[in-house]
């Protein structure tokens, strides 16, 4: 199966217990010239990226670097590997929780001495943990709210900012040929997760490591999610799902919520006619763009974790004309690097810049202490509220009990 970076905002990292096909990693390279070093990165579905990051390893003088394209289940592939000898060195991820307390992967701090701050804070909050950095990112992807400024011109109705604005205009939009909103063939109960509390002014869990969401405003903004879908405004079995804005793009929604990586074919294909918004604030809330950004990691059993960590300092703190071409060349990207970012032409105007102020203003990461189990618990009652109705009180209620007790459990073992 060939995915692409979009994969990271769809759900949370899993874990599991594949087993992993080794490379010979820490193996010394026949001529002698140092290490071979063992690097993974999962299959991307953009043309070119796979060739980009070969070139780049071509490029690093002081070890053989091994590039593997892994496909299929990559995160529970990982997960396996690195609990092995035979692993990668170097890794594309997202360094867990239980992994980082585990010692399963090596303290980057030092990588960050004089750049820490240049890194954006939504992406670099969930690589760091008790004060130190345990990836370095590498690229920002995220989700916004696409729409036709036609269609809403013509509805005379105006970009909604609040949640009851998007609802009150999805049925205005809705025709017998158009439906209003489109987010996902699940009515969103799959892709939007955090996003609607966050945007109620909500966390998912607190910078003291506390639930986020025990809050009556939770409620009231998940409800009215399910309002939306049954006001049969919302666009359900389209034939792609949220990450491919086809249905956008050929008129079967008004609005869209999608990735940041349709906003190329959508100025391809629709011009000046379309703007993009954060989700929508509730209540007290604010606007909220949820962003994800695999990271560079070591493997803690690697044999070679210096040069693995001086590759990682060469690619992805040093090189900036890598980082920015792995960014932006192979697919659409934004640059882990706040600075890269403001500089690249690409990013300079439209909706493109929007995307980047979107990311700096309103961006929020899923936190490490939310856990795959945390994840779950809320993932499912959300999908009960948004498509059955459940109450959005007591499901919270549950959810709340679990995720406290999932929170308990990682604070003990740290």
């Amino acid at each position: 199966m060939t995915i692409s970076r979009r994969t990271l905002l769809a759900a949370g990292a899993s874990a599991g217990l594949l087993t992993a096909c080794g490379s010979n990693t820490g193996r010394e390279d026949d001529a002698g010239a140092g290490p071979e070093l063992s690097q993974w990165y999962h299959q991307y579905g953009e043309a070119g990226t796979e060739q980009a990051v070969e070139r780049y390893a071509d490029a690093y003088k002081n070890a053989k670097v091994d590039v593997q394209w892994r496909p299929g289940n990559y995160d529970q592939q990982t997960a396996a590997a690195l609990l092995t000898d035979s692993g990668p060195d170097v890794f594309e991820g997202s360094p867990t929780l239980d992994q980082i307390q585990g010692g399963q992967v090596i303290d980057l701090s030092d990588l960050l001495e004089d750049v820490r701050d240049d890194f954006n804070p939504a992406v670099l909050a969930p690589k760091t943990y008790d004060g130190k950095v345990w990836g370095i990112p590498q690229v920002i992807d995220m989700q916004l709210l696409y729409y036709r400024k036609s269609l809403l011109s013509d509805a005379g109705v105006e970009p909604p900012t609040t949640l009851d604005a998007l609802i009150d205009a999805a049925a205005k939009l809705t025709t017998k040929k158009v439906k209003g909103l489109f987010l996902g063939n699940d009515g969103g109960a799959g892709v939007l997760g955090g996003t609607p509390l966050y945007a109620a002014g909500l966390q998912l869990v607190t910078d003291d490591g506390k639930v986020g969401f025990d809050d009556p405003a939770a409620a009231r903004t998940l409800a009215k999610l399910h309002q939306l879908y049954t006001d049969k405004s919302l666009l359900l079995g389209a034939p792609a799902d949220w990450s491919d804005p086809s249905a956008f793009l050929q008129g079967l929604t008004a609005m869209q919520w999608s990735g940041l990586w349709a906003l190329p074919q959508a100025q391809k294909e629709l011009g000046d006619d379309f703007g993009v918004l954060p989700f929508p604030k509730d209540g007290s809330g604010a606007p909220a763009v949820p962003v994800g950004a695999y990271g560079a990691a070591v493997s803690a059993r690697s044999r070679h974790q210096d040069t693995a960590k001086d590759f990682v300092r060469w690619l992805w703190v040093e090189r900036t004309d890598y980082q920015e071409d792995f960014a932006l060349s192979y697919g659409f990207h934004i640059p882990a690097r706040i600075s890269l970012a403001k500089k690249a032409d690409k990013l300079k105007t439209g909706a493109a810049a929007e995307a980047v102020r979107f990311t700096g203003e309103h961006g929020y990461a899923q936190p490490l202490l939310w856990t795959p189990a945390a994840q779950t618990a809320y993932q499912d009652a959300l999908s009960r509220i948004i498509k059955s109705g459940a109450n959005p009180e007591s499901e919270l209620r549950t959810v709340v009990r679990k995720v406290s007790a999932e929170l308990d459990r990682v604070k003990k073992k740290s």
